[in-house]
């Protein structure tokens, strides 16, 4: 099926495709390499493969594809990430990892190397003309070099390998790309390893503490009353809208945490799944004594200037009306308070991850180390140690 000849000291495959005769170097001078080159040449052949060698894509070309395909189905703050992260790879290869300034939506302007970046992406890049340059050994020696330079957690790291293995998949896939031994290079790059979390909640004296601390801030207070007692996150809060909470008379009321179109925007949860919080007597209270204001729109919390509440705006602000009080907690403390102490309390991780709108084993490994004291007595079985007999230690 496949010939093998030598030219000077390189041997060649020599194979047909229907009538048209094909030669490729097999860049070697080892028989015994040549030979098993062959061997995988006649392989793929049998498989039906036109082109048995790997293919050559413009590593820019084909990274611009990438951004643009994952536009299509991920949100504009998730696509941002992924961006960054590929400009960090890569530099700034193609128009897609441009830096675009947040205000005007164009180009941002070359004022300086530590502005626009250059700088940092000059650091450490993978370079290369085509995608299937890129070896193993080069992946592993980026993300090496990031986590010594940059001092990065195990999980910054392998979030870089988790892109990168989702773009060369991605480019084996849908793109047409032939990789060498049709192998993603991602493969062999090991996982750093990761430490348990650790996770950060407020106690019962704790949260009296920062809800009366929030007294002149009103809406700060309420703000974190829901984060505490209903577990939502940050976004989730600022993007309610009148529509979305139902104090009904009597009763603890309802959150709904669902996707929605506000002055023509779009916006969903996180995990891209609605939910259902109850309202538990502690927000109600606030939410009953919270005075609304005026709002460009439906906002539940509108900005100072009544309109959508910035994110970054927002923790600001609250960052400043907790400094006042010594305190340094946040919406992330203020989420993991209301996991850690459902799971104190004893319900069930199930109910929890349904609640907060996260998965099973998510809640497993943020909170199953939370004995609940209800669970004490659960750990004894058989008969109780006699007193006649003399422990040892």
């Amino acid at each position: 099926m496949a010939g093998l000849i030598k030219r000077g000291k390189i041997y060649y495959a020599m194979y047909y495709i229907g009538n048209s005769k094909h030669r490729v170097s097999l860049k070697t001078d080892s028989k015994q390499i040549a030979k098993d080159k062959i061997r995988q040449i006649e392989s793929k052949l049998a498989q039906g493969q036109n082109n048995p060698f790997p293919t050559k894509t413009s590593l820019a070309d084909i990274v611009n594809a990438f951004v643009e395909h994952i536009r299509t189905y991920k949100t504009g703050k998730s696509v941002s990430k992924e961006v960054y992260y590929l400009r960090q790879i890569f530099g700034i290869i193609c128009p897609a990892l441009k830096i675009v300034s947040s205000k005007t939506g164009k180009e941002a302007k070359k004022t300086s190397p530590k502005k626009n970046g250059d700088k940092r992406y000059k650091d450490k890049i993978i370079q290369a003309t085509y995608i299937e340059d890129i070896t193993t050994s080069d992946i592993s020696h980026f993300i090496s070099h990031k986590v010594k330079s940059r001092n990065l957690a195990p999980r910054t790291a392998n979030r870089y390998r988790e892109i990168l293995s989702r773009f060369f998949n991605w480019g084996m896939k849908e793109y047409g790309v032939k990789m060498p031994n049709d192998k993603n290079p991602v493969s062999e790059v090991p996982k750093y390893k990761e430490k348990a979390p650790q996770i950060r909640f407020l106690t019962l004296p704790q949260i009296d503490e920062q809800l009366i601390s929030l007294k002149d801030y009103p809406q700060l207070q309420t703000m974190a009353a829901l984060y505490i007692y209903a577990g939502l996150r940050r976004e989730e809060a600022l993007w309610l809208t009148l529509d979305d909470i139902d104090l009904k008379p009597g009763a603890y009321g309802i959150i709904r945490v669902q996707a929605k179109t506000v002055n023509g925007q779009y916006w969903q949860p996180k995990t891209k799944v609605n939910r259902a919080v109850p309202i538990s007597s502690t927000p109600r209270y606030y939410l009953d004594h919270y005075s609304l204001k005026p709002s460009n729109g439906r906002w539940y919390f509108p900005s100072p200037k009544g309109c959508w509440y910035d994110c970054n705006n927002f923790s600001k602000d609250l960052r400043v009306a907790n400094k006042a009080a010594n305190l340094k907690w946040a919406c992330l403390e203020y989420r993991h308070t209301f996991g850690s102490q459902l799971a104190m309390k004893g319900e069930s991780l199930y109910k929890i991850s349904s609640l907060m709108g996260n998965s099973p084993e998510i809640c497993r490994r943020h909170y199953a180390a939370l004995l609940p004291e209800s669970l004490t007595d659960c750990v004894e079985f058989g008969q109780p140690v006699p007193t006649q007999i003399k422990i040892v230690s």
